[in-house]
């Protein structure tokens, strides 16, 4: 385990390694025979004597977080900002004193056109040893046509990309092939920075109240970066010198953090970025592990906390070639919302909160083997049956224990969640304002006392599963503030539907859009219309590795999106209340209704709302 340090303004707490008592003897054996990192403590022999916050690192983590952002089949007009040149070079002689660059220069003038080249030092460090060893023929790597990044003896065919989606809870790499645009690898890991804040906002805060805290989150984020490329070269079977280009995508405080930035100001308004615009730099300035000369292209930033991720997402699903109004949604802690279509398009984010991830749900937990995914719930019966991750076998198959046997079931991952809430609303166990129904306890054993409240038994096992009040609200706080900030933009368009809605990101790639809709998280749509984009940012940084005139559609196309900042729009308040029914106070959902059978409203009851509580003494004296 990790110990972190610091002040966790979150928590409450000040944590440091002085909250655990002394390295034992244990400790002091094995980590003779493993050494043992910085900051890294054996659990089993440190006790905790004071408020601390401990990190389970992802290698010592039983069940580890499945990370889901694969690479999504797309044809991409290949068109690389890197390529390769095979050229024969003249031989010095007594005759032409012309240095060897300059005869590299005129062979790739005279066989690929190339002029106004310009050559990295470290690049003309060895390319006498490359002309002599290749016997004057050499493969030169050119970037946009105008600088030398490489140079190998003879005929080198390999060259590779890497694009990357740097997310604030996971990050996910794809290496490409630049000749072919094959994705030939792909990886993620948990984001390290989690360690620091959960979300993004409590990130900002340990950098505020923790002098050196942002460069901690840095080189936490930049040792992931150059881990990945390390794995995704390892599974390819080549080196990651091999890696010449990298695209990056990320919200507005992973952005500045992986460019060494402290992201304090986009703790409070106006929000400002340092920087807005694509960066186009040396991997090495940001410790990243490629090619010595390799270049990295960070994607631009649309605003605030619309970041280049968003920008990823509009590049890859492109809603302003179409006349269609068209959503696209990046679920997450902090949700990114673009809207429109050829003619105008708007952006905003909204705080969602962690609660789509599984964070601040009393049995939640993030996706990993044997979390709950799926969730149907008999009408009659109240009865439910699961499914989770690692096994496609519902829970009332006879052999679902068997092949469950292994991960055990664990807890309820975000699409879970979704999933059962929504079925416990059609199956009348909540009502229209997320109410549980106390009454249904004489009628099903599932509905169990829970404070003063009651709570949905999901799963009694060796982990108990109970959907409770508390749950049901934190999953009603988050829909209603990412349906508010869509309203938002609804409001800025003066329009009352949309035609088209795409829900992108690891979260939004695995829920089922009927109960999304059911639930309220967008607005109402034809359901064939309402898809996933899958992990939309990585598709992007994708597109901008392997076409570079991307590069230049999406520097202009958000330089177009108008930002609608929700913090301080006074209607967001009022599009929140209506939005915290399910599935919507006012709204009628009738593209919904035609394939779902919504429940009738059901008032609340005092059973279901009181419960526990003493009642009101009445004064007869008094009227009432």
């Amino acid at each position: 385990m990790l110990v972190a340090e610091g002040e966790f303004a979150k928590h409450g707490v000040t944590s440091s390694s002085a909250s655990l008592s002394p390295f034992s003897e244990p400790e002091m054996r094995f980590s003779r025979r493993v050494p043992l990192a910085p900051g890294r403590r054996l659990s089993c022999s440190a006790r905790v004597e004071a408020d601390v916050v401990i990190d389970v690192p992802q290698s010592s983590q039983v069940h580890r977080q499945v990370v889901r952002k694969e690479a999504d089949a797309r044809a991409i007009e290949l068109n690389p900002v890197v390529r390769l040149h095979y050229v024969q070079v003249k031989q010095p002689d007594m005759h032409d004193p012309s240095g060897d660059l300059r005869r590299l220069f005129e062979a790739l003038e005279a066989e690929w056109s190339l002029k106004d080249l310009t050559c990295d030092l470290s690049v003309l460090q060895t390319l006498q040893s490359a002309l002599r060893t290749g016997s004057w023929q050499v493969t030169v790597a050119v970037h946009a046509e105008k600088q030398i990044i490489g140079v190998w003896p003879g005929l080198h065919e390999l060259v590779y990309g890497l694009a990357v989606d740097v997310g604030s809870t996971t990050i996910a790499a794809h290496l490409c092939d630049l000749s072919s645009g094959e994705v030939v690898a792909s990886a993620g890991v948990m984001n390290p920075q989690i360690r620091f804040g959960e979300d993004l906002m409590s990130r900002v805060s340990y950098s505020m109240m923790n002098p050196g805290g942002a460069a901690l989150m840095t080189a936490a984020v930049r040792e992931a970066l150059s881990g990945l490329a390390a794995d995704v070269a390892r599974q390819a079977g080549i080196s990651h010198e091999d890696i010449l280009e990298a695209t990056l995508v990320g919200n507005p405080i992973m952005h500045h953090l992986m460019l060494g930035i402290d992201p304090v100001e986009l703790g409070g308004a106006p929000f400002a970025l340092a920087v807005d615009h694509s960066l186009t730099l040396r991997a090495n300035v940001i410790d990243f592990k490629l090619n010595r000369n390799a270049r990295i292209y960070v994607l631009p930033c649309i605003a605030g906390h619309v970041g280049a991720d968003a920008a990823g997402m509009v590049l890859s699903e492109r809603p302003d070639l179409a006349s269609e109004m068209t959503l696209l949604v990046d679920v997450g802690t902090n949700a990114e919302i673009v809207l429109g279509n050829s003619q105008r398009l708007v952006a905003c984010s909204s705080p969602t909160g962690p609660a789509f991830e599984g964070a601040q749900i009393s049995c939640g937990q993030r996706a990993a083997p044997g979390a709950v995914e799926r969730v149907r719930i008999d009408r009659d019966t109240l009865e439910p049956r699961f499914k989770v991750i690692g096994s496609d076998l519902w829970s009332d198959d006879p052999a679902f224990a068997a092949a469950t046997a292994g991960t055990g079931i664990t807890g309820v991952c975000g699409s879970g969640i979704i999933e059962v809430i929504a079925e416990m609303y059609l199956a009348g166990i909540i009502n229209q304002d997320g109410v549980l129904d106390g009454r249904l306890a004489t009628r099903s054993p599932r509905i169990v006392p829970n404070g003063r409240t009651f709570a949905y038994l999901l799963h009694q096992g060796a982990v108990e599963m109970k959907i409770t009040q508390n749950d049901v609200r934190a999953i009603q706080l988050a829909k209603a503030a990412l349906y508010a900030g869509v309203a938002l933009l609804m409001e800025r368009l003066g329009i009352d539907h949309v035609d088209r809605i795409r829900l992108a990101g690891a979260f939004g790639s695995h829920i089922d859009v009927k109960y999304a809709t059911i639930l309220g998280m967008v607005p109402d749509c034809d359901l064939n219309q309402v898809r996933s984009a899958g992990n939309a940012a990585g598709t992007g940084a994708r597109i901008a590795l392997l076409d570079a005139t991307a590069r230049g559609v999406i520097e202009t196309l958000v330089r177009r999106i108008e930002k609608v900042e929700t913090a301080i729009e006074p209607r967001f308040q009022h599009h929140f209340v209506e939005a915290m029914a399910i599935p919507h106070k006012t709204a009628a959902y009738p593209n919904l209704r035609k394939v779902v059978d919504l429940p009738a409203p059901k008032e609340s009851t005092s059973q279901s709302e009181t419960r526990g509580r003493r009642p009101r003494r009445v004064d007869p004296a008094k009227p009432q």
